[in-house]
């Protein structure tokens, strides 16, 4: 996705004037995200988050997305207001600068969190998929969910192959970098860990439950000030998807893993709490999801994908979270058995 041009944000402040009714006093691209522009907008009389959606996006999609965030915050979870534009849309079409634009919430995004911000994360988690769960479209078939049930180990390892062969052009013209040398490394004991992706899916418990979910839950798209939780953000649509892997993803993230020597302790608060706010989450997703978050990113090259093939608009960061995530799989590896445990003692513990 390239880079706005200052006309670009010129179009969208005119949209928020002549649309939304807001006097922007100054506009500022924020550097998050990758899958949208996103804008801090100053007005006359409040501040608002600004999502400028690319000409691909699925904008049906996303505005089923702006329901469920709507829906949670109905049920007390705090998630940002929408802001509809004077006809009541949630997404502003009028101008090939589709826009949703959301109440500024305050807070600040903290990628390794402490266990009173754990607990609060793994409680508001909980309390979305209770939610969640009877919706509709939670019933739904869920092909996202077998598709990914069945990767495929011969087609991740050809990608691997084609930014190694990348990389060793590179090398061979003399244009390499450091981050060349990094990347090599990595794809090649990735392309080495591959060898279990089958037996680790294999595993699996069966009956695992899909339904509705967040999608995106992480520190990234969760607000504190201080250890009070502010903000959940960015919903994704209602696509039914494995409940552990929601789970999983947060308990087990990168940041978290990689950086804290005490992640299993986190891992416990933050799950436990999940656990007092969802009751009726079945403990098989529980057992299941340390493993279900290290499938998801042994089988995902995301990041160092994207930095040979398809740069993101902040590169650099994918660039970093892909040796986050790297590094995450091979503690996980190292760790099966510890999480193992550490999922059956919560299990066994009876639930407050």
């Amino acid at each position: 996705m390239p880079t706005p041009s200052p006309s670009s944000a010129d179009a969208i402040a005119a949209v928020l004037a002549d649309r939304y009714g807001l006097a922007v006093r100054d506009l500022v691209q924020l550097p998050i995200g990758q899958g949208t522009v996103n804008y801090r907008a100053t007005c006359a009389d409040r501040e608002v988050f600004v999502k400028h959606y690319p000409p691909s996006a699925d904008l049906a999609a996303e505005e089923r997305a702006i329901g469920l965030s709507e829906l949670a915050r109905r049920h007390a979870i705090p998630a940002a207001p929408v802001v509809a534009n004077r006809h009541a849309q949630l997404i502003d079409t009028s101008t090939p600068h589709a826009v949703s634009v959301w109440q500024w919430m305050p807070g600040r995004v903290i990628t390794v969190l402490n266990d009173r911000q754990c607990a609060q994360a793994g409680e508001a988690l909980g309390r979305i998929h209770a939610v969640f769960a009877p919706l509709p479209e939670s019933a739904a078939p869920a092909p996202e969910a077998d598709a990914w049930l069945r990767m495929d180990p011969a087609r991740l390892e050809a990608t691997v192959d084609q930014l190694l062969g990348i990389i060793a052009e590179r090398t061979r013209t003399g244009t390499a970098d450091a981050f060349d040398a990094v990347a090599e490394q990595t794809l090649r004991e990735r392309r080495a860990m591959l060898e279990r992706l089958p037996k680790l899916i294999a595993e699996l418990p069966a009956g695992l439950t899909t339904q509705v979910l967040h999608s995106d839950y992480s520190p990234v798209n969760v607000l504190f000030d201080g250890d009070t939780l502010t903000a959940v953000l960015d919903f994704r649509p209602p696509n039914p998807f494995l409940l552990s892997y929601d789970l999983g993803r947060m308990a087990f993230y990168p940041n978290t893993v990689a950086s804290d020597p005490d992640w299993m302790e986190a891992a416990r608060t933050l799950i436990a709490a999940y656990r007092t706010a969802n009751p009726a989450v079945a403990d098989v997703d529980i057992l299941a999801c340390a493993r279900v978050a290290l499938l998801q990113l042994l089988g995902s090259l995301y990041g160092v994908k994207q930095h040979y093939l398809r740069p993101g608009l902040f590169q650099d960061d994918l660039d970093e979270f892909w040796l986050l995530r790297h590094r995450t799989v091979t503690v996980l590896l190292g760790h099966l058995a510890d999480t193992d445990q550490l999922l059956a003692d919560l299990v066994a513990t009876p639930n407050r």
